[in-house]
């Protein structure tokens, strides 16, 4: 009992105790919270309509708008939508051709309404818009046999008895154009492949910051403080640029079906991305020392949520919402949406990780400069001594 209560008091131990009471009580709060938005907020989830019918089309868009419990856009031409819709913007086009009245008209002819889905988004967004477009055409099918499509022939002047008539044919008479775009191939592993390669490299990051920044302290005294310091970040830009090659490489030949251009461009970004979470964490090292890990793993697990990897940025809660803008992971995993799968905003997420990787340097070197005044006075007594 006495060696037990020895080795309970431990330091050490003491420390892993309180790892695992912290580590519980920060992902359960920051995920439940996180991820509580699904099904909350689904109706930040947006649909435009493209209505090129000025007569059957006004009403049926009119009446999805009333029913929906989603956001409806309906001020875009269908260039700007389709741009938003592969940039992300938004998560579904319901385009109303403008024979679609003519059509519903007619007896034989069967309209069609165009559903265009991107599907490199979270698989949520993309199985939930599919959910909508049998539901929004199932709907209309439906309130156009029982209420909707004597009025709608009517209002087009047509008679009265073949207006009837069409009306009992329509539950079957609209039907769906669906249209997918930036394919992701077949596989729930390569749908979070994003997320995957790059919470791989984050978390590689964060455990190498802490040996890096270690590494800076003890050789300062000798080097001095910047030769210590842009040795490191010639090491963090060496292991950056190698250590991605090896995960890349595994799903790569696991995978198949991408080219050489594609890898290099997953490589080059998940190089910077590496640097720039390297650069990141290392800023909690230098100041919290050995307590970093505290602050780096609840800004690692906020990350996985604010990513946008399972969540989609219009559905998030107003503090990861934010926090996405200065979140290494959603930038990085934005990216590789559109690398791998197809996609808009390549530039602009690319800027902001490279933004992230640069601040994070200069707060490193003004961290590492004003924790460690003593370092240029250690090296001029060395070299007086010698």
């Amino acid at each position: 009992m006495k060696n037990f209560l020895t080795l309970l008091k431990n330091g050490s131990v003491i420390g892993g105790i309180v790892m695992i009471i912290f580590y519980q009580i920060a992902f359960i709060a920051i995920f439940m919270s996180g991820y509580s938005a699904i099904p909350r907020n689904m109706d930040e989830l947006s649909i435009a309509i493209v209505n090129e019918d000025a007569k059957a089309g006004e009403q049926i868009a009119k009446q999805l708008q009333e029913q929906l419990p989603f956001k409806m856009v309906t001020n875009l031409p269908l260039d700007q939508a389709k741009e938003e819709l592969n940039n992300r913007d938004i998560h579904m086009i319901l385009h109303i051709p403008a024979d679609f009245g003519e059509k519903l008209s007619k007896q034989g002819e069967h309209p069609q309404l165009d559903f265009m889905i991107n599907q490199s988004n979270p698989a949520m967004v993309t199985s939930t818009m599919d959910q909508i477009s049998t539901q929004i055409t199932n709907s209309l099918n439906q309130q156009f046999a029982v209420q909707g499509a004597e009025g709608i022939m009517l209002k087009l002047n047509m008679p009265a008895d073949q207006a009837k008539a069409l009306a009992a044919d329509i539950p079957s008479k609209v039907t769906p154009n669906v249209v997918y775009s930036n394919p992701v191939p077949a596989g729930m592993h390569n749908q979070m492949a994003p997320f995957f390669l790059t919470m791989v490299s984050y978390v590689g990051a964060m455990i190498f910051s802490m040996m890096i920044v270690g590494g800076m302290n003890t050789v300062k005294g000798k080097m001095g403080l910047w030769p210590a310091f842009w040795s490191a970040q010639g090491v963090n830009a060496l292991v950056s640029l190698l250590a991605p090659l090896i995960g890349l490489t595994i799903y790569f030949l696991v995978q198949g079906g991408y080219g050489t251009e594609t890898f290099v461009k997953m490589w080059l970004l998940h190089s910077l991305e590496l640097f720039a979470a390297i650069e990141f964490m290392s800023i909690f090292s230098i100041l919290l020392k050995d307590k970093a890990i505290f602050a780096n793993l609840t800004l690692m697990l906020i990350q996985t949520i604010s990513s946008g990897a399972v969540l989609t940025y219009g559905m998030m809660d107003g503090f990861f919402k934010f926090f996405s803008h200065i979140s290494i992971m959603f930038y990085t995993v934005q990216t590789e949406f559109s690398i791998l799968f197809g996609g808009g905003k390549i530039g602009e997420h690319l800027t902001g990780l490279i933004i992230m990787a640069v601040v994070s340097t200069v707060l490193v070197a003004l961290s590492f400069k004003f924790m460690s005044p003593e370092a240029d006075k250690q090296k001029s007594a060395i070299s007086t001594a010698s």
